[in-house]
């Protein structure tokens, strides 16, 4: 992955709150590269909507088929948005889900 984090602190991505989703992906056999390369096509893209206030990408040391998404959005209107983008129905809906052998995403609201 090239790039995981956006251009500021994590102190000013969450002043104001918002809604956090945090999404752990576990890549089929085999498919554990392909969906890094997705990924790194994809985060640019995420990283430019108004909504997203901060996006953290990982990769398991121990599985590299695990993936960790730490996504924190203005608010819920902005998450649907990014889940409404074409970059999202492209490369998430349409290139990496089929590739995962397990998906899991929760939403939480910052105190």
């Amino acid at each position: 992955m090239v790039r995981y984090a956006m251009d500021k602190t994590v102190g000013e991505a969450v002043d104001g709150g918002g809604l956090l989703i945090v999404a752990q992906w576990e890549a089929r056999e085999g498919q554990a590269d392909r969906v890094a390369g997705i990924l790194d096509r994809f985060l640019p893209e995420a990283q430019k909507e108004p909504g997203a206030k901060l996006f953290l990408i990982s990769r398991a040391r121990e599985n590299p088929a695990q993936f960790l998404f730490y996504e924190l959005f203005r608010d819920e209107a902005a998450f649907k948005a990014h889940q409404e983008s074409a970059h999202f129905k492209t490369y998430i809906a349409g290139e990496a889900l089929p590739l995962l052998a397990k998906r899991e995403r929760a939403q939480y609201q910052l105190l």
